[in-house]
């Protein structure tokens, strides 16, 4: 097939390009949220960079849609209405906001574009009305088992902790910064020392670092520790386990599914998760046991293949169901 899809995840779309289709990345000279492109990124030949007013040309067979505004953009620059004219499915990969037991997602009011969530959390908590819907859950592209845990410092990835506050769980970061040294990497990350109080003794800024710098620098670190609230399930959780990292986790959204206590230690119970974190930094032998279950355990839930098998599955069932609709329609009345 030949797909449309904005680069809008990084991390998502290192997977989702990884299969059998060419995949179209609309590309600006500005770049930005509709020109982004590869953005540099080592992804395969089949994957190529038109710009926005040569798409119409490329005749794609299916869209990969991932915020409502592209709903809009695809029938301007294509003419033709997506799950109408052109199969399409929403790709969701946030969780609810607002009266969570009640939200309504967007395209809940309609049949014609089915609406993938990545986690079967996302699925139960979204409010998807008559919308069909499906679950993929995420593909991680494996870096390999890098995991040496050499350094006893405890690594955190989040994207912007001080303007997101208690979403990302920023708030408990000095709880664990009493037992492990923290080294947190993300985008947004330079004020957080500051924000939390933290001097250089208990929290590192690391950066935004390219994926494989990131990943060789998560695996010297003795643990992963993830306090996100309220996220889908963070790419960097699973890419840690992949790695071998022994994870700590709180039991929040997927991560109550995605991480067995085997792996490191799953818990709303901050005083249980800070003893976890202790207890991985003083015994390296037990972290790299736990490392070792959290990256079979990724292995078997979150490979690549499988991923890549199912995005096929749903791609094919909505080319299927635009053609069945198509021709229903084209039938006299």
């Amino acid at each position: 097939m030949r797909i449309l899809l904005w680069h809008v995840h990084g991390g998502w779309t290192d997977a989702f390009v990884r299969g059998a289709h060419e995949y179209l990345l609309p590309t600006t000279p500005e770049g930005g949220p509709w020109g982004l492109g590869r953005a540099g990124r080592d992804w395969p030949a089949s994957v190529r960079e038109v710009p926005p007013a040569q798409l119409r040309e490329e005749n794609p067979d299916v869209v990969v849609l991932q915020r409502l505004e592209e709903l809009e953009e695809v029938e301007r620059l294509l003419g033709r209405r997506p799950g109408r004219d052109i199969p399409a499915v929403f790709l969701e990969h946030n969780t609810p906001k607002g009266d969570i037991p009640t939200t309504l997602h967007p395209l809940a009011g309609q049949s014609e574009i089915p609406i993938v969530h990545v986690t079967h959390f996302n699925r139960l908590f979204w409010d998807n009305g008559m919308a069909p819907t499906a679950v993929v859950e995420h593909g991680i592209v494996d870096p390999g088992p890098l995991y040496t845990g050499e350094l006893p410092h405890a690594a955190v990835v989040v994207n912007e902790p001080v303007r997101r506050g208690r979403v990302t769980g920023t708030d408990l970061l000095p709880l664990f910064s009493r037992e492990a040294h923290l080294d947190v990497f993300g985008m947004g990350t330079a004020e957080l020392p500051n924000a939390l109080g933290l001097g250089a003794e208990q929290l590192t800024v690391c950066g935004d670092l390219p994926t494989p710098k990131l990943h060789a620098e998560l695996a010297r670190r003795r643990l992963y520790v993830h306090p996100l609230r309220w996220t889908s399930l963070g790419l960097a959780l699973l890419e840690s386990m992949h790695l071998g990292m022994p994870v700590v986790a709180l039991a929040t959204t997927e991560a109550a599914r995605a991480v067995p206590p085997e792996a490191g230690a799953i818990s709303t119970n901050t005083d249980e998760l800070r003893a976890a974190v202790r207890l991985l930094i003083d015994d390296p032998a037990e972290a790299q046991s736990r490392g070792q279950v959290a990256r079979q355990v990724a292995l078997e839930r979150y490979g690549l293949q499988a991923f890549l098998e199912a995005w096929d599955e749903v791609l094919g069932d909505t080319t299927e169901r635009s053609r069945v609709l198509a021709v229903s329609e084209r039938r006299p009345q």
